[in-house]
């Protein structure tokens, strides 16, 4: 076979096997990521540029932790504290979380909504708010989990867009390159912020619980019984490391996108992401301004069926309700009911004074305060051998683990001293 009939049949074959990682990855670098990246950037430059490569490591190592724990135990997270430990800890999660991931997607559904408004300003942002709601939740109901997780895998190819946008600018790459290798630090109350808020929007806990979940529905869904073996998991983690790599790939290029055209011009305060494509309307053009507002729209459209998706399948896991993306409505009626649910209730917070600025920084805490628990909990399931058998964190699992253990309690008392007490 020639050597090109060769690469384009093993990259064909890669693109195939990709699935839960890529879509976890990709929904990581959802609008309201986007807008937590530009305006780092925007307020300093490149100089967090640098949190990528940190965070790369950390996110990956979780994520596979919560992948394992999927394949090993034919269970989500849900279902995993509940058979395993006290219900109070699964009870306390829910508690904390489903207010984040609501606050979260009415954030991304108004930036969407936003965003559709600057394309076409004849329209109303709530008119297009309502209509990607209502868009989303008729292709949840009523397409079967193989077609929802290929389309999301292919939506993944709107993050190339960001990839694109900084080459309609001047860039000093030698200065880039040491800004991202150097970290730097400034110590003041807004830097600090500002990685924290990065850190939130990296680690979330939502995609703990879709990651595992989502291997659940992956082996259910193989022609063939999926034999766990460390074949397998070895596979599953490249495939994790991929959709991570992307993340932080693009988490990079919208700082660099924002930290070069916006910071270097004067725009240093960027609250949202429409106010970020306008920025970069008469400082890179046209096709720069409509590349990142098509980006946001497309990243929402990946991003809010992973966070109702995860939501609907903790509650579903929790309290033993049928659950599925696969099952029709008539078959998971309370699965159904929360995606919707979750929808609506984001769609509403525009309409009961709640700004997307707002909700950002109330998912945030939430995200903040519950990210160190679940690692916490997610090091403690993925090193029990009466859970995990043989399979196991291995030393550099527990290294990375714990490294993002430390980080992230380290910035959810920041946050809370950066909100409260400064």
């Amino acid at each position: 076979m020639p050597v090109k009939n060769k690469i384009t049949s093993k990259l064909k074959s890669f693109v195939k096997k990709l699935g839960p990682g890529l879509i976890t990855g990709a929904s990581d670098d959802d609008p309201s990521g986007i807008a937590t990246y530009s305006q780092a950037g925007a307020a300093f430059g490149p100089k967090t540029l640098w949190m990528a490569i940190v965070c790369f490591p950390l996110m990956s190592a979780i994520q596979e932790m919560c992948a394992r724990i999927g394949l090993v135990t034919s269970l989500g997270l849900s279902g995993t504290l509940k058979k395993h430990y006290p219900k109070y800890i699964l009870y306390a999660m829910m508690a904390l979380t489903f207010p984040a991931i609501v606050l979260n997607i009415g954030a991304d559904i108004a930036a969407m909504g936003a965003v559709g408004n600057l394309l076409f300003p004849g329209i109303d942002a709530n008119y297009f708010s309502v209509a990607f709601t209502v868009i989303l939740l008729v292709l949840i109901i009523y397409l079967p989990y193989f077609k929802i997780a290929k389309i999301l895998k292919y939506l993944c190819v709107v993050l190339l867009v960001y990839l694109i946008v900084p080459f309609f600018t001047t860039i000093n790459w030698k200065e880039i390159a040491i800004d991202a290798i150097l970290p730097q630090f400034e110590f003041n109350s807004g830097f600090l912020s500002v990685i924290v808020a990065i850190l939130g929007t990296t680690i979330s806990p939502y995609l703990f619980f879709w990651q595992a979940t989502m291997e659940v529905e992956e082996m259910k869904h193989r022609k063939k019984a999926l034999v766990v073996n460390n074949r397998v998991i070895n596979e599953v983690k490249k495939e994790i490391d991929f959709g991570m790599l992307l993340s932080v790939v693009v988490m990079f290029f919208i700082i660099l996108t924002s930290g070069t055209v916006l910071y270097n011009a004067g725009v240093h305060k960027i609250e949202t992401v429409e106010q970020a494509a306008l920025a970069l309307k008469p400082l890179a053009g046209n096709a720069a301004y409509l590349l990142f507002a098509l980006g946001v729209i497309g990243t929402g459209l990946l991003a809010i069926p992973v966070l109702s998706g995860a939501l609907s399948y903790m509650f579903s896991e929790a309290f033993n309700w049928p659950e599925g993306l696969d099952k029709k409505l008539s078959e998971a009626k309370a699965f159904y009911s929360i995606v919707a649910v979750s929808l609506l209730l984001g769609l509403s917070l525009s309409y009961v004074g709640i700004t997307p600025v707002q909700a950002l920084l109330y998912s945030a805490i939430l995200y903040g305060l519950t990210a160190p628990v679940l690692i916490g909990i997610i090091l403690h399931i993925s090193n029990n051998k009466e859970v995990m058998g043989k399979f196991t964190n291995s030393k550099r699992s527990n290294i990375l683990g714990f490294a993002a253990l430390i980080i992230m309690s380290v910035a959810a008392l920041c946050l809370i001293y950066s909100e409260f007490f400064k």
